[in-house]
């Protein structure tokens, strides 16, 4: 399987879009009231969900009801032929506005239901929360300090102070994750990490941000040895995923160890240790170790190096 292949299988990836920006936002065919508009609703890290059938709810233009849509701020997603899709981000909307969207369904974490939905639904809603946290965190322009509004019919923020008018586009943190391995007399071995804010039990592989200056390799040696003191090589890149909790783009790789003994930064990582292939089964089903959930890059690099090209049962 090659890379492209790997990564359209990370959830919320794969999303099948044309993103390019409205020449024309108030289109009637097109525009925010058509019949082929579709809102995704966010809040935080949360989506309006249909209660009764629990499944995503995009709202038709209709469906708004009494809303007030002069202060929806929609932002353009893209669209597939069939429907135009905008993501609103309830955050910066008036209260009254707010409350009215929520009473049409019932918000839901959507890390807790990706994995259980369709891939593209799943990369839809990502790519909803993420660009929301974007538009969240970019209420004021940075050049001149003066509120931003949403650019109609694109992703963009525009500054309203008319003397300056730049234009703020989102922003991809990269980051990277690695699944450290070595073979020695007893088998195969992999290196897994845990943080205290994490799950009890769950262990993970190391990751961290891209720094000014770094490659993505680059990264990869300087995290693994800052967290764990572990020196590694053939650095191998596996695929990526957007993850739109952080506003990140992971980019995961597979290396190898060159030494094993680890020292760990506690202000990083509560605990490391190295975990082999034939104990871990056992250490699953006695509940002393809890894998990443499914939905993340860290599990798919750790099935591919245990079981290529089938999941882990835990």
């Amino acid at each position: 399987m090659d890379n492209y292949s790997r990564s359209a299988l990370n959830t919320f990836a794969g999303l099948v879009l044309n993103r390019k920006p409205m020449p024309r936002p108030d289109a009637p065919d097109w525009g925010l009231t058509s019949g082929r508009a579709l809102y995704v609703v966010v809040r935080g890290d949360e989506i309006l969900f249909d209660a009764a059938q629990n499944e995503p709810l995009l709202l038709a233009a209709q469906m708004l009801g009494e809303c007030d849509q002069g202060h929806l701020q929609a932002m353009l997603l893209g669209e597939d032929g069939s429907s135009r899709y905008f993501a609103i981000n309830i955050e910066r909307l008036p209260a009254s506005t707010t409350q009215c969207l929520g009473s049409l369904g019932v918000f839901v974490p959507l890390r807790q239901h990706a994995a259980a939905l369709p891939n593209q639904m799943a990369a839809l809603l990502g790519y909803a929360r993420a660009v929301a946290g974007w538009h969240s965190l970019a209420r004021f322009c940075s050049l001149c300090g003066h509120p931003t509004a949403i650019r109609p019919g694109s992703l963009a923020q525009t500054c309203t102070n008319p003397e300056c008018g730049a234009q703020h586009f989102p922003r991809v943190n990269p980051a990277m994750i690695v699944l450290v391995h070595h073979a020695d007399s007893h088998g195969d071995k992999c290196l897994l990490g845990r943080q205290s804010t994490w799950k009890p039990r769950v262990y993970s592989a190391l990751s961290g941000y891209v720094e000014p200056g770094e490659s993505a390799e680059d990264a990869v040696l300087r995290e693994v040895m800052e967290e764990t003191g572990i020196k590694i090589c053939d650095v191998r890149y596996f695929s990526s995923q957007p993850w739109p909790f952080s506003g990140s783009l992971m980019l995961g790789f597979h290396a190898r160890a060159t030494t094993t003994d680890i020292h760990i930064d506690e202000t990083e990582l509560e605990d490391a240790r190295w975990f082999a292939r034939h104990e871990i089964p056992a250490l699953l089903a006695s509940g002393e170790f809890a894998l990443p959930s499914t939905e993340t890059i860290a599990r798919q690099l750790f099935d591919a190096w245990y079981s290529p090209g089938e999941s882990v049962q835990d």
